[in-house]
């Protein structure tokens, strides 16, 4: 199988000229519909914990014994984190918590705190078993303090307990002969099940993103009257609260000039004056599920030549990956193609020069402007789990930044030049069992390699980006002649102050194909709001 060389070869930098636009713009209209829709349909009134709870047992493979799974301990009644797994199995998101599932019985129960009345004079009330039972479809709900004597009461002698970790284990007294704890089994488990959305989560992501979308369309209403970084973020998060919305799914990126460089950056308080883009990765939750949106916008409302040339190339990345997803599609190979693009892109603009498109693309030279993966699982949260296979790289390979202690970035995962020369060997000599499209699919679900195809209702982002962070691509790129060779200082020295462009949106795996959950504008529409101010004028209310 075949790199796409329609993408890299040099008689082909013309078709970069061309602008992409999409099908269809998002319009106020279309937010709407997509409010109303997730706010009338019954179906999506009641968590669907028992279809969960089921889908768990399935994937431990087991027919009998109890799961058991803790909430986040008793805490102020603000602190509402509950934890994405024991979320999914009640969707209860307050504290002192706990939750049963007997997979032999199909039993779900959900054991909640008595709160004291002191605690309701300070901090408020928590649900009821009713309003818990409204809420959730779990087969019922009881008080905690039974949960012990209950749990003994059902686990027969030679049963076996499943739990997250060995460290939350209950107290397990007068039970009846030998009980087995496993804990080993049950987390990995949930995150299998949690890769393939349910029909409600897919809902809720698409409430997060209609959310997300207006805010993303205040902001470039409002532009012309921002003067800051921090203006940015109020205005986004504003409109979000405004709207029900008000924890969101990560920190505010409101990145300005070179701080679009940072992948993270966080500060968020930088003046706008003299800058020319703004990088605005933004997304909010809904009902504890996440939205994942990238914007990158010029502040004056037009783009300059460099910026211009820059956002082409990002914005032909990702559609020509967005176009691509489909059931039984290998993500690595979605990634490789967007640094094919970026590669033409940089060749025909001049930043790279001096070898073939396939030479650059063997050497992984293109990591020092692309050095993240192309996108990531979205769920109960921004960065969710894929389960027992990964989709950029084969499970053995953690691909973890090293300047942050080997802790996995929690947005999205840094791609070296070794490895992106490893993945374009993989392009060039691929596996039979690696082979895209629905037909792979009726292959074992775990390849060898352990390199995990889109499936339907997997929710994942699309989020190619080009970035100068002087500092990275002067130590790591410039300094190593393996890469130097094929990177023009001179030409570079006018793109430092492009800082960075990402474009990003979140996109459902159907059963055909795809649809894109994400409504905030781009391109020529995101320019015509900036200049005209127009767009999203009517606010939704939850």
């Amino acid at each position: 199988m075949e790199v796409d060389h329609d993408l890299i070869a040099v008689d082909e930098f013309d078709a970069l000229s061309i602008e992409v636009k999409p099908a269809s713009l998002p319009t106020t209209e279309d937010i709407s519909r997509v409010f109303n829709q997730v706010s009338l349909n019954q179906d999506f009134r009641r968590f669907p914990a028992k279809a969960h709870a089921r889908e768990v047992a399935k994937e431990l493979g087991v027919k009998d014994g109890i799961m058991y799974l803790p909430g986040q301990e008793e805490k102020l009644y603000e602190d509402s984190d509950m934890g994405p797994n024991f979320y999914y199995l009640t969707g209860a998101d307050f504290p002192g918590c706990a939750a049963t599932y007997d997979i032999g019985r199909d039993y779900l129960i959900l054991w909640i705190p008595c709160t004291d009345p002191r605690t309701i004079l300070w901090y408020g009330r928590t649900p009821t078993p009713e309003q818990c039972l409204a809420n959730s479809d779990v087969d019922d709900v009881r008080y905690i303090s039974a949960l012990n004597e209950t749990l003994c009461a059902s686990l027969s002698p030679g049963s076996t307990l499943y739990a997250l970790h060995p460290d939350q284990v209950p107290r397990l007294e007068h039970c009846r002969g030998t009980v087995h704890l496993d804990t080993g089994k049950l987390a990995p488990a949930i995150e299998r099940a949690r890769v393939i959305k349910t029909d409600y989560e897919v809902a809720m992501i698409r409430r997060a993103n209609a959310v997300s979308s207006a805010a993303h369309n205040l902001v470039l209403r409002r532009l012309k009257h921002i003067h800051n970084e921090c203006g940015i973020e109020s205005v986004f998060l504003g409109c979000c609260i405004a709207q029900g919305a008000r924890n969101q799914a990560y920190p505010v990126i409101a990145a300005s000039g070179t701080n679009g460089s940072t992948l993270h950056y966080k500060d968020n308080n930088q003046p706008l004056k003299g800058r020319q883009l703004v990088v605005l990765d933004a997304g909010a939750e809904w009902k504890c599920y996440a939205s994942d949106i990238t914007r990158t916008f010029p502040i004056s409302g037009t783009f300059s030549p460099e910026a211009a040339a820059i956002y082409k190339i990002v914005e032909r990345m990702q559609f020509e990956c967005i176009r691509r997803v489909r059931p039984g599609a290998n993500f690595y190979r979605l990634h490789m193609h967007a640094c094919s693009v970026a590669v033409t892109g940089l060749l025909l603009h001049g930043i790279l020069h001096g070898g073939s498109p396939e030479e650059i693309m063997s050497k992984g030279t293109v990591a020092a402007f692309f050095p993240h993966g192309l996108g990531h699982h979205v769920g109960l949260e921004v960065h969710d789990v894929s389960g027992r296979d990964r989709l950029l790289f084969p499970t053995p390979l953690v691909d973890e930044t090293p300047w942050h202690g080997g802790n996995f970035p929690p947005k999205r995962s840094w791609v070296s030049a070794d490895m992106l020369a490893g993945l374009y060997r993989d392009v060039m000599n691929p596996n039979e069992s690696e082979d895209d499209g629905p037909e792979a699919l009726k292959q074992p679900r775990h390849s060898p390699r352990r390199r995990q195809r889109l499936e339907p209702n997997m929710v994942v982002t699309i989020e190619p980006g080009i970035y100068f962070c002087r500092e990275y691509i002067q130590t790591c790129f410039l300094n190593d002649p393996t890469h130097a060779k094929y990177i023009n200082t001179a030409v570079l020295e006018k793109y430092w102050d492009v800082g960075g462009v990402r474009i990003e949106d979140d996109i459902l795996v159907t059963k055909d194909g795809y649809e894109n959950l994400t409504l905030a504008p781009k391109g020529e529409e995101m320019l015509k709001i900036i200049r005209e101010g127009r767009g999203c004028t009517k606010q939704h209310n939850a």
